[in-house]
């Protein structure tokens, strides 16, 4: 069982078909889909899946923080199962690739204190970018 799985069991999260296919599809290491690539994967394993359905169960695990909603190009929507690690993104600049990366050091500590302009940072969000290394050959 995925450990995004196990932890909405333990959670009590009523597991239907839907709801547990969705969460099957979010599973891994380094999952960063769209709603719509969610939907499509759905599919595959239950035709009957509505999109509705999908969105609608993105929403609630979002809402229950076991997966985060973010955007590397200000368009579409991902979805990471990875709530519960800390973690930044590294995203190609060519085809769009991102990988989950945990840097040594803490983000917040590299913004000094006349840059925080009296805000109380509470969370600092990275996003690495460059050219993965199918795209440098290329």
């Amino acid at each position: 069982m995925s450990d995004l799985l196990e932890r909405l069991r333990s959670r009590g999260w009523r597991m239907t078909s839907q709801r547990r296919v969705v969460a099957e599809v979010l599973a891994g290491d380094h999952v960063h889909l769209t709603a719509d690539e969610v939907h499509a994967r759905a599919v595959e394993r239950l035709p009957e899946i509505a999109r509705a359905t999908v969105y609608n169960t993105l929403g609630e695990l979002v809402a229950l923080g076991e997966v985060v909603e973010f955007s590397t190009d200000g368009r579409a929507k991902r979805y990471d199962p990875n709530a519960h690690r800390a973690h930044q993104h590294l995203v190609c600049s060519g085809c769009g690739l991102i990988r989950d990366v945990r840097p040594a050091g803490d983000p917040l500590a590299i913004l000094p204190a006349e840059e925080r302009f009296g805000f109380a940072v509470e969370k600092a969000d990275v996003t690495y970018r460059g050219l993965c290394p199918e795209c440098s050959a290329g």
